[in-house]
């Protein structure tokens, strides 16, 4: 059986009864009279006519797909970022091409490299490798967190900042005495670390003494735990902390499952605070901890909201959105 040849314009311009310009003017949005767009878009209908937007994208130097490079889709909050990021570009009329680069350099290399060529309008990154130096200058990018000491890219994050203030006081409006951090890093600079910041200002202010794990991000963070734990056991068992503010919610749920393994209970021994918001299953009020939430939608409409608004005027630099606490069951407000 011979396969069917996908229509082109020129079959779109035989249905439709009009000149192949007039279908390239309706497909580029040139405006044409009311009656021969109707016959184009009726015919196009009636033929099932895709546009090919690549090609499109060659003669116009605009294809209205918009990269997004984030390091994978198994860490909720990337694809929760993700999804928001999708919809954000839908509603303006742009498509998402979706670039996971294993925290692998190269890869975000060839992906900018492809960007570059003129494939996709603009890139929304999110990214933990040093690329800065790769970024060509005239291409449209705006980064979520990280900044490039080589490069001025506009970017947007949480307050991280404030963030962490906020979890340090909640733990302290909740009962607690000794809270402490748990932070595991990217080696690159990045708005997050000011959560440290956040939670160093706060035990200044309050007259706490600091005590923290802060470490690189490496496979043995678990272990790194178990070992900070120990040291902090009194000789009767109970621990010398109270409260712990984790840079993640995933960090911070892995110290949880540590405690429960122990003996500890969560709140009741131990109160936790994580960072991100991550909720299971997509749900709205389903934490797996108790966070300082990312506002993760605005967060991306506002990435999506300055990269289509570059025509060469300058953007903003850094825009800061703020993050809020929520009840997640690990800490004993008890409100949710």
């Amino acid at each position: 059986m011979t396969p069917q040849k996908a229509p082109t314009m020129k079959d779109v311009a035989r249905e439709a009864g009009v000149a192949l310009g007039t279908v390239s003017k309706v497909i580029n949005g040139i405006p044409v009279s009311e009656r021969n767009r109707l016959k184009v878009e009726q015919a196009i209908q009636a033929l099932n006519y895709e546009v090919n937007t690549y090609a499109r994208g060659l003669k116009i130097q605009k294809s209205n797909l918009v990269a997004l490079i984030i390091p994978n889709t198994t860490n909720p909050f990337f694809a929760s970022f993700t999804d928001h990021i999708e919809s954000s570009l839908y509603k303006r009329g742009l498509r998402l091409l979706l670039c996971c680069a294993d925290g692998i350099p190269q890869k975000e290399i060839d992906y900018l490299n492809m960007a570059a060529n003129n494939k996709v309008d603009g890139v929304i990154a999110l990214t933990y490798s040093d690329i800065g130096k790769h970024i060509p200058p005239s291409l449209p990018m705006v980064v979520f967190d990280r900044f490039f000491e080589n490069r001025v890219i506009p970017r947007v994050a949480s307050d991280n900042f404030a963030g962490g203030c906020l979890a340090i006081e909640k733990l302290l409006e909740f009962g607690c005495r000794h809270p402490i951090y748990i932070r595991f890093h990217s080696v690159f600079p990045g708005e997050s670390d000011k959560r440290k910041d956040g939670y160093l200002y706060a035990c200044e202010k309050y007259g706490l003494e600091p005590d923290y794990i802060d470490e690189v991000d490496r496979g043995d963070r678990l272990q790194i735990m178990k070992e900070f734990l120990e040291k902090h056991k009194r000789p009767d068992g109970s621990l010398t902390f109270d409260g712990v503010f984790s840079h993640t919610d995933y960090h911070g749920y892995m110290f949880y499952r540590l405690l429960l393994s122990e003996g500890y209970r969560v709140p009741e021994d131990v109160q936790i605070i994580g960072f991100d918001g991550i909720r299971k299953f997509g749900s709205d009020d389903d934490l797996f901890i108790s966070s300082i939430c990312q506002p993760i939608e605005l967060l991306a409409e506002k990435c999506v909201e300055i990269l289509t608004a570059m025509d060469g005027t300058p953007a903003p630099c850094l825009t800061l959105l703020p993050a809020q606490y929520r009840y997640g069951g690990t800490t004993r407000d008890g409100k949710r």
